[in-house]
C-alpha cells in the first residue's frame, strides 16, 4: 500500500487541509505553522492502529482532545475532528478510511466517534455510528480500526498504518541508555540500539555495512561500525576512529558527536524498508549535519524509498530545496493564516512557472514564503 492523500479537518493548526502524497513530500513553512502537527497526523492514526493503542490513548498521548483540536475551527465540521486516508494497495484497489470525533456532550466528556467510514474502489465495507453502536453506545468510545473482532475485512490498513514509522532522533537518549534504551522503540530514539540488537544478525550486518559506507564519506575518521554487547548485555554501535595512535581507537555511541548519531539513525529507519508499506516521518532530518552532507539527502531519501515506500519530512533547510531533482508537487508550503494555516503545493502557485523559467530554484522562491515578515526586527527586540 501507499498513501496518496490525506485529509485533515479541525486537527490542531489546520481548519481544513488536503494534501497529496507521493514517494516523497518535503513540508516546508515558518516556525510554528504545524509542521510537525502534519505529521502527528499519520502518526495519530498509527497510534490508534497500534498494538495497546486506540483512540483514547492516542488522544491521551496528546493531552486530549482540546490539544488536537484547532482553536480557529469555531462550529466547522459540526465541531468534530476529522482525519481521512487514501490509500493504494499493491493491486491498485484504492481504499479510504475516514474518522471523526467529538467529545461526548455528558457524562464523563470523553472522545467517541462521530463518523467512522472505511471504503474501496467497489464497496463500502464500514459507517458508523451502525445499528451496534445505537444499540450499546459504549463501542463509540474506540474506533473500528482498533477492534479485531470488527475490523476483518480492512485489517490491511491497521497493518499499514501500524508501520508507519516516526523518527525525530535525540542523541542524548542514545548516548545515556538509562533514558530509554532497554523498551522498544519510541520516535525520538528510545530502544533503536535494542531494535538493531534483535534484528536476524544477516540482515543486521548487511544494513550496517551499507552505513558503514555512508558514514566513510560523511564522517571519514570512523570506520568498521558494529554491534557489540557489554558485560551486563547491553547492546552498544561499536566503530574504530582513525587518528595518531597506531592501533585505532574503539568508540561506541556514547563517544559519536550527534550529526554522526542522527545520521546512522536516519539510515538505518530508511533502509528498513522491504517494501512498499514502508513509511518514514522525517523531523527536520538535517540537524547537526554539515551542509555538504544535507545537500545530499534528497537523493539519500529517492534512492532509499524508490519501490521500497513513501518518505514524509518536515525542514528548514534551504540546501534541501536547492536539489535539481525535486519536483514542484513534491513540496508544501504551510503559511498561518488568522482562520488556521493554509496548505499549499507548490506546484500550484500562481507565479511558480516563471519563476523556474527565470532559473530560481526551489529555496529562492519559497525563503519568502517560510520566513516570518518580522525576522529582521529580532536582533534589534533584543535589549
Amino acid at each position: 500500500m501507499r498513501i496518496e492523500h490525506l485529509s485533515v479537518k479541525n486537527w490542531r493548526n489546520f481548519k481544513s487541509a488536503e494534501i497529496s502524497i507521493g514517494d516523497r513530500l518535503f513540508i516546508v513553512g515558518p516556525n510554528a505553522s504545524g509542521k510537525s502537527n502534519l505529521l502527528d497526523a499519520l502518526r495519530f492514526l498509527h497510534d490508534i492502529a497500534k498494538t495497546g493503542g486506540g483512540l483514547q490513548q492516542a488522544l491521551q498521548d496528546r493531552g486530549g482532545l482540546k490539544r488536537v483540536r484547532c482553536l480557529t475551527a469555531r462550529s466547522f465540521n459540526h465541531g468534530w475532528v476529522g482525519l481521512s486516508i487514501t490509500l493504494k494497495g499493491d493491486d491498485d484497489l484504492r481504499w479510504t478510511y475516514e474518522l471523526h470525533f467529538k467529545s461526548e456532550q455528558r457524562g464523563k466528556h470523553r472522545p467517541k466517534v462521530t463518523k467512522e467510514i472505511v471504503k474501496n474502489d467497489t464497496e463500502e465495507i464500514i459507517r458508523r455510528p451502525n445499528e451496534a453502536d445505537r444499540r450499546d453506545p459504549e463501542l463509540l468510545t474506540q474506533t473500528a480500526l482498533e477492534q479485531v473482532g470488527s475490523n476483518q475485512e480492512f485489517r490491511s490498513i491497521a497493518g499499514f498504518l501500524r508501520g508507519i514509522c516516526y523518527m525525530h532522533l535525540v542523541p542524548q537518549i542514545i548516548k545515556h541508555y538509562e533514558l530509554g534504551q532497554e523498551g522498544n522503540r519510541g520516535p525520538f530514539g528510545a530502544g533503536l540500539l535494542v531494535e538493531i540488537a534483535q534484528t536476524n544478525e544477516r540482515v543486521r550486518n548487511r544494513r550496517l555495512k551499507n552505513i558503514n559506507e555512508a558514514l566513510r564519506c560523511a564522517v571519514p575518521q570512523i570506520e568498521d561500525l558494529t554491534l557489540n554487547r557489554d558485560e551486563a548485555g547491553r547492546p552498544h554501535l561499536q566503530a574504530r576512529y582513525d587518528n595518531w595512535r597506531p592501533r585505532k581507537a574503539l568508540q561506541d555511541e556514547r563517544d559519536f558527536s550527534d550529526g554522526t548519531l542522527r545520521l546512522i539513525g536516519l539510515l538505518w529507519v530508511l533502509g528498513g524498508g522491504t517494501s512498499s508499506n514502508h513509511v518514514v516521518l522525517l523531523e527536520e532530518p538535517e540537524l547537526s549535519l554539515h551542509a555538504a552532507v544535507v545537500r545530499q539527502l534528497p537523493t539519500i531519501l529517492y534512492r532509499m524509498t524508490r519501490d521500497r515506500g513513501q518518505v514524509i519530512l518536515s525542514t528548514h533547510s534551504g540546501e534541501m530545496l536547492k536539489d535539481p531533482g525535486l519536483g514542484v508537487n513534491e513540496v508544501i508550503v504551510l503559511q498561518p493564516e488568522y482562520d488556521g494555516t493554509k496548505v499549499t503545493s507548490v506546484a500550484d502557485l500562481s507565479n511558480i512557472d516563471s519563476l523556474l523559467t527565470a532559473d530560481l530554484n526551489l529555496d529562492e522562491i519559497l525563503e519568502p514564503l517560510t520566513r516570518s515578515s518580522q525576522v529582521n526586527q529580532l536582533s534589534r527586540s533584543l535589549r
